[in-house]
């Protein structure tokens, strides 16, 4: 008797748990439903708090499922306007998995932000997790470019488009943080490879391995994470967006 009283205690403080996490209090009332007046029900009391335990985790899992789906649906846009298409979404992919942040462009690694964009914000951030535990991180902004990354492509590609744009070579203004990430995917020496040219062909996880090396949550790096599995679905998508923007603005030109 002890025994089943003290299984119908845990599984109502599990249910409880179950509920605050999910927002939902019918959980809990289910289970204090439970509570028999009559010793010998008691036995089956387990059977159907383990039954309704089970059915609540595939609760949540759907929820959670829910919640990723929101995320890559809410991938912001771009900053900069025009360009190939094809490396718009890349980008905006890229973005979806290193910077999982309604406002990506002021993100420091490991989730807080920044306020100035005078410059790359150089804060060197403790890793917590991973294989590089311990070290820190200078990653920022939405593409999470290293401060010497940053330093190194911001002066190599930053004439190509300083004519068009008021700026200094050290802003690490959004449009910025855009135009270098655009022009060095552009970069076929860069990559050895011309990128476009692979994603038109539809060889999207040969550019995502390709790029692994400098982004390491793409899939064949060392840093997945939840939206890595998603990465080709979130491609489709913001492709799809991409496309369809071209299309209007040619339509427009017209």
């Amino acid at each position: 008797m002890k025994k089943h009283i003290s299984l119908k205690k845990y599984f109502l403080a599990y249910f409880q748990q179950l509920a605050n996490a999910n927002g939902e209090n019918n959980s809990l009332k289910l289970a204090k439903l439970l509570s028999f007046k009559n010793s010998k029900k008691f036995k089956w009391q387990p059977i159907i708090l383990g039954i309704l335990s089970f059915a609540l985790l595939i609760l949540l899992w759907q929820g959670l499922g829910g919640r990723r789906t929101s995320t890559i649906d809410q991938i912001p846009p771009l900053v900069i306007k025009g360009g190939n298409p094809y490396i718009r979404a890349l980008m905006r992919t890229i973005s979806a998995s290193e910077a999982q942040d309604s406002n990506p462009y002021t993100l420091l690694y490991g989730g807080k932000h920044f306020s100035d964009l005078s410059r790359h914000p150089n804060q060197c951030v403790t890793i917590v997790s991973g294989p590089h535990i311990g070290e820190c991180s200078t990653a920022a902004g939405r593409y999470q470019i290293l401060a010497a990354t940053w330093q190194e492509k911001v002066k190599k590609y930053h004439h190509k488009f300083s004519n068009s744009l008021s700026v200094t070579p050290d802003s690490f203004k959004p449009q910025i943080q855009d135009e270098v990430v655009y022009a060095w995917l552009n970069d076929h020496d860069a990559w050895r490879t011309d990128i476009v040219v692979l994603l038109e062909q539809g060889k999207l996880n040969q550019v995502l391995q390709l790029l692994s090396g400098t982004w390491t949550s793409l899939g064949y790096g060392t840093e997945n994470n939840q939206i890595t599995p998603l990465l080709s679905q979130v491609y489709q998508k913001v492709l799809t967006e991409e496309l369809a923007a071209a299309n209007s603005f040619s339509d427009q030109k017209r």
